[in-house]
């Protein structure tokens, strides 16, 4: 029997979403047609906008559909700081986390060595959390030059929850708009758009039991974008291509379903979580709890395990059935130490010894069990191949 724990890299679809992408399937059409199926297309589309909407505290017209968490981030950060640029030469600054997903830090690579961006990356503290009197002391120097600031709502490997609020405020000061990756936010904690202040913000469908290939960047109106993608001018001429009719009719029924859903899941994948970690460290006494252990998303447990490889620890649980992963899906195989341990203060050997185990709906107490039972084992034996291969 397999135990999936690896929830923050895909969630498996919740039934309800399987039905409406079949039935919506059944039906020819393209949202961009003017005869009766195209018209029937648009107005699924267009449904599905407002629900995602209401579910999010936003406006229809602030949705804008991608093909996923990745896209809608390059939108927001290279979209928002080429108009940004193009409006002002002087605006070439742009600040983002340290521990930011990959989608959004190659990018900003790439800018920095493309485009000519002053790229700041902003300090965490240990715990992951953003060092915001860092921020405030950039800012204060001299803000003039900064087109954009993006830091995500919840970290994707260890979890730990930023202070959005409070870096919208600084922001806010200095009129700098800020981009928020909510990616592994939304479903898990209350994120509420308009409330939050944030100028856009990138959420995907998989990660909430919805289809994979399908996300969406909810941006206000005069959150200016200059497009990635150019044709036909759809999604506010930001996101040019045909629309994924079914993906998008079972993405909002997947984010209407996990926000309502969230404070129940939440208290249940809290208990089930602190379960897990306590079962662990009480089968491995100096495992360590990475991240905040308090501003944390409900169903993530970072651990390290000293004297292991995490890649071995990975494939021997995977072994006994048990799913889970050293980090972000997207940079799995890569033979690198975690960018957000390393930022985090952690030695390169401690950053390659840890695990993620990330809960969802579908998460049980049989799935902590399989773990709690197998980790000593699996340690022990990771340790003892780790220190043959020093002797050797």
């Amino acid at each position: 029997m397999t135990h999936y724990l690896d929830h923050a890299a895909t969630t498996p679809m919740l039934p309800q979403v399987v039905d409406a992408v079949a039935d919506a399937m059944r039906h020819a059409g393209n949202a961009s047609s003017l005869h009766a199926s195209g018209r029937a297309a648009r107005r699924a589309v267009e449904e599905s906008r407002e629900r995602i909407a209401g579910a999010l505290g936003s406006r229809p017209a602030d949705i804008i559909f991608t093909s996923g968490g990745t896209e809608a981030d390059n939108l927001a950060v290279k979209g928002g700081w080429w108009a940004r640029r193009a409006a002002d030469a002087n605006r070439t600054g742009l600040l983002v986390s340290a521990i930011e997903h990959h989608a959004v830090l190659d990018q900003a690579h790439w800018l920095a060595e493309a485009e000519g961006a002053a790229v700041d990356y902003l300090p965490v503290d240990e715990a992951g959390r953003l060092d915001l009197d860092a921020v405030k002391q950039r800012l204060a120097g001299d803000a003039s030059d900064v087109a954009l600031i993006s830091v995500m709502w919840a970290n994707n490997e260890v979890g730990t929850i930023q202070p959005i609020g409070d870096l919208v405020a600084l922001a806010a000061e200095y009129g700098i708009p800020v981009h928020t990756d909510a990616v592994q936010a939304v479903g898990q904690i209350p994120v509420d758009f308009d409330a939050s202040g944030v100028d856009a913000l990138t959420l995907t469908s998989h990660k909430l039991g919805g289809p994979f290939g399908v996300g969406a960047l909810v941006a206000r109106r005069d959150f200016a974008m200059r497009p990635l993608l150019h044709g036909g001018g759809q999604e506010r001429d930001v996101r040019s291509g045909t629309l994924d009719v079914p993906g998008i009719v079972g993405f909002a029924v997947a984010v209407e379903e996990a926000i309502a859903d969230q404070p129940r899941l939440a208290a249940r994948l809290t208990a089930l979580r602190d379960r897990l970690v306590a079962g662990v460290v009480a089968e491995v006494p100096d495992a360590i709890y990475n991240g905040d252990p308090v501003e944390r998303l409900p169903g993530n447990a970072h651990l390290r395990f000293p004297g292991c490889e995490g890649d071995a620890l990975l494939m021997l649980l995977d072994a006994r059935g048990v799913e889970c992963s050293t980090g972000s899906a997207c940079n799995a195989g890569v033979p690198q130490p975690s960018h957000v341990l390393l930022a985090m203060g952690a030695s390169e050997p401690d950053a390659r010894s840890s695990l993620r185990f990330s809960l969802g709906h579908t998460s049980t107490d049989a799935d902590v069990d399989a773990l709690i039972a197998a980790i000593g084992p699996v340690v022990e034996r990771a340790r003892a191949a780790s220190n043959f291969g020093r002797s050797a």
